[in-house]
């Protein structure tokens, strides 16, 4: 839905006065029910473009290149597009699987990864062309795809468990399994140092961990005893892990089942608290540069927004800010945070230290909020 407001808003010009446009401020919204982009200018708080033809975004997620310049979104048709937020246009795409979940850049940024769930498997291209690299078929869907220094990759496997490492810095790509997660791993998140790569699973308790600074790495397994003592309540959404944070020495997430955040020791992988929250957690992120965590939660309960003390694993702030909140995205330093209101069609802005809203952005159907400061970020 375009609205007379959007429209205006689209037509500011992305070029500054002196012909150069800097990357450093931009980012990209999905607008989910249209397959379309919106460019926005984070300094000015506006949109500044829209990128459309980019397929079914229903369930989409994207990468940047390490000039900012470049995006590559992954949608759920299996299409893999390469996008110019300078020019705003499409420069590349294929159609490369039946259905896919997500995807990664390697850390030389060369190298485009994508997981499948249809056919299943990864599928490697390079980033320049598109041109595909290397197919490597799994026995199921993979998912938790991230990059991993040494141009590497690491993903799961849903229907077997198996965790991969790939290493691409050869002449030919050499894969191997590094061990298995558990029953029915549902997403996966690198931490970020790069040292420990984390899987949820689903199927049964817990949550495990690999090493990836060992030469050997190994699955570790902990939270097995989470919620064994009560029922479980419906999961209407799956938790995003790569929303997980990492804050004050602790893996800050989701209690799967339950309206609860969990705190985990990052060293001994003890839990040692539990956050009573609004509902089931969606995404719990990390703001830069404090000690708090913003949490969003599933359906029913999806117009809440929660902000958490890591020091006193406090809820210390409850905001509404509309209905169906998919996403939110943080200023590099933190002063800001970006939150996607699928059903209102609005972006809203609030300032981190005021919790009060600064500015709205509209948008067809919003849900993830990418700014370009993730082209330097391992694992995003």
């Amino acid at each position: 839905m375009k609205t007379a407001a959007l429209i205006l808003s689209l037509l500011a010009s992305p070029v500054m006065a002196d012909g150069v446009q800097s990357t450093g401020d931009l980012g990209l919204v999905i607008e989910r029910a249209s397959g379309s982009l919106v460019v926005v200018d984070r300094s000015d708080r506006a949109a500044i473009g829209r990128i459309e033809g980019l397929g079914d975004l229903s369930h989409a997620s994207m990468t940047y290149s390490p000039d900012e310049r470049f995006a590559y979104i992954f949608a759920r048709d299996g299409g893999l597009s390469k996008v110019d937020i300078l020019t705003q246009e499409v420069v590349a795409r294929t159609v490369q699987a039946g259905n896919s979940i997500g995807g990664a850049i390697s850390d030389d940024g060369r190298l485009i990864a994508v997981s499948n769930y249809e056919p299943g498997g990864v599928k490697v291209f390079d980033a320049d062309t598109l041109d595909l690299v290397a197919d490597i078929p799994a026995a199921g869907k993979t998912i938790g795809l991230v990059d991993v220094p040494g141009r590497r990759f690491a993903w799961a496997v849903w229907d077997s468990g198996e965790v991969f490492l790939g290493d691409f810095s050869g002449a030919e790509p050499d894969i191997k399994m590094i061990g298995n997660a558990g029953k029915n791993p549902y997403d996966a998140v690198l931490t970020d140092d790069a040292h420990t790569y984390l899987v949820g699973l689903f199927g049964e308790k817990g949550v495990t961990a690999f090493d990836l600074w060992a030469d050997a790495p190994e699955p570790k397994r902990f939270l097995q005893d989470y919620g064994k003592t009560s029922e479980d309540l419906p999961v209407y959404k799956m938790p995003h892990l790569q929303g997980w944070a990492f804050s004050s020495g602790q893996f800050v997430l989701p209690a799967v089942g339950q309206h609860e955040v969990l705190w985990v020791d990052r060293n001994s992988l003890e839990e040692n608290a539990r956050t009573a929250v609004h509902g089931q957690p969606v995404f719990i992120i990390a703001q830069p540069a404090s000690p708090y965590v913003w949490v969003n939660f599933a359906t029913p309960l999806n117009d809440t927004v929660q902000v958490i003390d890591s020091r006193s694993h406090e809820v210390v702030a409850t905001l509404t800010p509309g209905k169906a909140v998919l996403h939110m995205e943080f200023a590099p330093r933190g002063a800001e945070v970006w939150i996607s209101s699928r059903d209102d069609n609005r972006v809203l802005i609030y300032d981190t230290k005021t919790r009060e809203k600064l500015a709205e952005i509209e948008a067809a159907a919003p849900s993830g909020i990418f700014f370009t400061a993730r082209a330097h970020q391992p694992g995003l």
